[in-house]
């Protein structure tokens, strides 16, 4: 390989994409069933772990445009499953909610993500899985270069709750 290309089988940004990708069809493909695609779910699982996110705010996690968040934001009033206030109750932010019905339809929609997540990490054990959730937030915190590391010797949750990915 000349000095100037990159190996793309040892190539770690390249697998963590190929990885990253592979994960986004796993999840679609159980999710199509259920009416949502993986934004979607990301936008529910968010509201059910911080209510009251702004548009934007959900934008960031779910890693859309704000343009694109309004739109789904708008079909998932439509359908039912999130509120909005109707005014801003401090500045132009409309908080959202999960609504009963946008529950069960995250309830349905986060069993069939953990068990893609659980396919995924199959053939690891705890240890193993610990060490990739570690080496995966070490390699965020580098990129982002927005605060220390964890430390090799910090504890993982259990990671049994869905974390928004895609």
């Amino acid at each position: 390989m000349g000095q100037d290309g990159v190996d793309l089988p040892t190539s770690v940004g390249y697998l963590l994409k190929e990885a990253s990708s592979a994960l986004r069809v796993a999840m679609e493909s159980v999710l199509r069933p259920l009416g949502m695609t993986v934004t979607h779910y990301s936008c529910l699982e968010l509201l059910a772990q911080r209510p009251g996110l702004s548009s934007s705010e959900l934008a960031r996690g779910a890693f859309v445009s704000r343009q694109s968040m309004h739109v789904l934001l708008q079909a998932l009033e439509r359908d039912g499953s999130v509120t909005r206030a109707a005014t801003a109750p401090t500045g132009k932010v409309l908080p959202t909610r999960l609504t009963p019905l946008g529950q069960q339809r995250l309830d349905a929609a986060s069993a069939a993500v953990r068990a893609v997540e659980r396919r995924m990490l199959g053939e690891l054990d705890e240890d193993e899985t610990a060490e990739v959730r570690r080496l995966l937030r070490t390699l965020v915190h580098a990129l982002r270069g927005d605060g220390p590391a964890p430390r090799p010797d910090q504890r993982e949750g259990d990671g049994t709750s869905s974390n928004v990915r895609g």
